[in-house]
């Protein structure tokens, strides 16, 4: 074949380039990150489960960068904050996950308000978990489209703020969308996913977008579909059989997201995260827990290793990611990726690191780092310095500090040190021929300890009202408190009924 001439040569290349430039990653990518509740590192066939099925997260697990080391906070809200706000549950108030210390302190800078100046727009689906009241609901935190159940669960309702709607089952739930309830039909996890993808449709190709889809599922009570129970029947306990059949139900709809992801091609310009909220739901932890201890509200492994897969296709190589990262980091990491700028507050807020250096390249330098961890979670008005050391570890590189606490002593340090790197499984309490190591890192708690009670600023905080999703639900479509609405509330026995609007 004879040579092209050089000016048909200069315009083919010059083509090509723009076809390559066309079919580039974008510079803010589309993200998506997908929350499952109580399930844990073990849940998944990828990360060894030798019962559960889970062919979707399956996929996703080999197609993205997998954090091998990443941890989370023991139980719901704490995590949940960490997550939006790049700092510890404690510095934004949230030491429980009821009793008004699980709502967001109104201070706090969170990723959606960061994305949305950076020209996302922004969307939650699912379990919100940091406050009722309306100026703590999602709407006034950065999400321009809200569709979520209220506490921390479906049809939960505790003393004070924290409940969700009256009589709500994870079968057709009403669901708090933009201001007003829509009464739904189906399981909340299939429906979650499809509100979300209706609303992915809407705003795809306008505006980059960033849709949080935080799942209540796996969280108790447990419930799903029968078709998703019935093969672990018999295999495993009944409870965990439903459980196992909830995360064969999260698996299945994280399947028709990456699905109408190619549909809609725009998979190559969509950052997929999906993560764990805690350890697991504790009778599954024992029939399989990627050979850790602890589960759910645990200081120890188990309660605080969490999968974290990343995935970007043609601009995240997928490879296991070492080094100890934090759901702290999920904030600078993603206002990193969208090239947001962080204001001075912002900037003062966030504790934790970008993960792009581990997205691009598992051997990127990832300095030792030390982390802290309390399940929080003491009584009302209970005195937190007596809480100081029960339910805490601090770790820091191969050395996890452990203290489970004795609420006969609680003012007494039970501190247990692990070589995690040779001992993951936390079974050899090596503190006595570690005596400096126990000392060096009990100096950092303390010092860690001693910045973060000042911001617990939710500890004396009342709620003398009805829970306000009560009120809005009454207000819409009319009744009051039942005697269990009333006795749920912690309130007495009379209330006036509303009539509908």
């Amino acid at each position: 074949m004879p040579a092209l001439p050089p000016l048909v040569s200069s315009l083919l290349c010059f083509f090509l380039a723009l076809g390559t430039i066309a079919h580039a990653a974008p510079a803010k990518p589309n993200i998506i990150f997908v929350l499952a509740d109580d399930t844990g590192y073990g849940d998944l066939s990828a990360t060894g489960n030798p019962i559960l099925k889970t062919p979707n997260l399956d996929r996703l697990y080999n197609e993205s960068v997998r954090f091998t080391d990443f941890h989370v906070s023991p139980t719901c809200s704490p995590t949940r904050s960490a997550l939006m706000t790049g700092r510890h549950p404690f510095k934004n108030g949230i030491t429980h996950t009821i009793l008004e210390r699980e709502r967001l302190t109104p201070d706090a800078v969170t990723i959606a308000q960061v994305l949305k100046s950076a020209g996302y727009t922004t969307g939650i689906f699912g379990k919100w978990h940091l406050g009722d009241e309306p100026d703590h609901q999602p709407d006034q935190r950065g999400f321009d489209e809200v569709f979520i159940h209220g506490g921390g669960g479906i049809g939960q309702t505790y003393p004070g703020s924290c409940g969700d709607a009256p009589g709500n089952e994870y079968f057709n739930p009403a669901i708090l969308h933009n201001g007003r309830f829509e009464k739904t039909q189906g399981f909340c996890t299939d429906i979650f996913t499809a509100q979300a993808m209706q609303w992915i449709e809407s705003v795809r190709g306008k505006q980059p977008f960033f849709c949080y889809l935080p799942y209540n599922a796996a969280h108790v009570p447990l419930s799903c579909p029968e078709e998703y129970k019935k093969p672990y029947e018999g295999k495993v306990p009944d409870n965990v059989a439903t459980f196992f059949g909830m995360v064969a139900n999260i698996d299945a709809n994280v399947g028709r997201l990456l699905a109408k992801l190619d549909e809609w091609g725009i998979a190559k310009d969509t950052l997929v995260i999906f993560m764990n909220d805690n350890g697991g739901y504790g009778p599954a932890c024992k029939i399989f827990n990627a050979g850790m201890r602890g589960s759910k509200n645990s200081p120890f492994l188990g309660g605080t290793r969490a999968v974290s897969l990343w995935r970007w296709p043609g601009t995240l190589e997928a490879h296991d990611a070492p080094g100890v990262t934090s759901n702290i980091d999920f904030f600078p990491t993603l206002a990193d990726l969208a090239g947001a700028s962080l204001n001075e507050r912002a900037r003062a807020q966030v504790e934790g690191r970008s993960l792009v250096p581990l997205l691009h390249d598992a051997k990127a330098s990832w300095p030792e780092r030390t982390l802290f961890t309390h399940i929080g979670r003491w009584p009302k008005d209970a005195d937190v310095q007596a809480f100081k050391y029960i339910g805490c570890s601090v770790r820091n590189g191969q050395w996890h500090l452990v203290s489970d606490g004795n609420s006969n002593k609680p003012r007494e340090k039970g501190w247990q040190l692990f070589d995690v790197m040779t001992d993951p499984g936390e079974g050899h309490d090596i503190a006595a021929t570690h005596q400096d190591v126990v000392a060096r890192l009990d100096a950092e708690y303390d010092h860690w300890w001693d910045t973060v009670v000042p911001m617990m600023v939710n500890e004396t905080s009342q709620y003398p009202g009805m829970n306000p999703f009560k009120v809005l639900y009454w207000k819409q479509f009319g009744g009051g408190p039942s005697a269990e609405d009333l006795k749920q509330m912690g309130m007495g026995t009379n209330a006036t009924k509303a009539k509908p609007e």
